[in-house]
């Protein structure tokens, strides 16, 4: 993924995946509870994420750690504008995020990255990049679903698109005097 074709060329949000997903209770019960999935913890995440970028106007990659999976060679694919990540085999979340914070921020890039571990942080913002603990991340996406909300429900004004408006004068005047009966 290159840095300058950065469509908004604003600023990067990398995100721990799993980090966030267990760090947000709605997110950890959907991962975990009764009949829980893991899929659709992520899939859910992802789909919050693409609103927040929609209002944020940033690009946005989550990583997820696939560094246990035995022959995982790793993956990159975009889902509703926000880049997923899984890790390669032997890779951890943590080592993918320094490495692509590190090559964004050579772009003079802003990156931000959220994850409430804190060797992480330490590490990241050695690099210059931004930290963004799960609990602020998630206090910027439901701002960002109010917005949304906002947006959505504000009344639109009502533009009547009148013949009579869009007239030059001269004939606007004829007309006028038409319907009044004088010509």
């Amino acid at each position: 993924m290159n840095a300058r074709s950065n469509r908004f060329s604003t600023s990067y949000l990398l995100v721990d995946g799993y980090n966030i997903i267990y760090a947000w209770k709605h997110l950890r019960r959907l991962a975990d509870g009764a009949g829980g999935s893991l899929d659709a913890a992520r899939q859910t995440l992802v789909d919050i994420l693409a609103n927040y970028r929609g209002v944020r106007h940033q690009e946005i990659i989550v990583v997820f750690d696939a560094h246990k999976v035995n022959g995982g060679i790793g993956s990159v694919e975009r889902r509703n504008g926000v880049f997923m990540v899984y890790t390669r085999e032997a890779e951890t979340a943590d080592e993918y995020i320094e490495r692509a914070a590190g090559a964004i921020m050579k772009e003079n890039i802003r990156v931000r990255v959220a994850t409430s571990d804190y060797l992480e942080q330490i590490i990241i913002m050695g690099q210059g990049a931004a930290r963004l603990f799960a609990e602020d991340l998630q206090r910027e996406v439901e701002e960002a679903e109010r917005d949304i909300r906002t947006r959505i429900n504000e009344p639109k004004p009502i533009h009547k698109n009148r013949l009579f408006d869009n007239l030059d004068p001269k004939t606007a005047e004829l007309l006028e005097k038409i319907r009044l009966g004088e010509e």
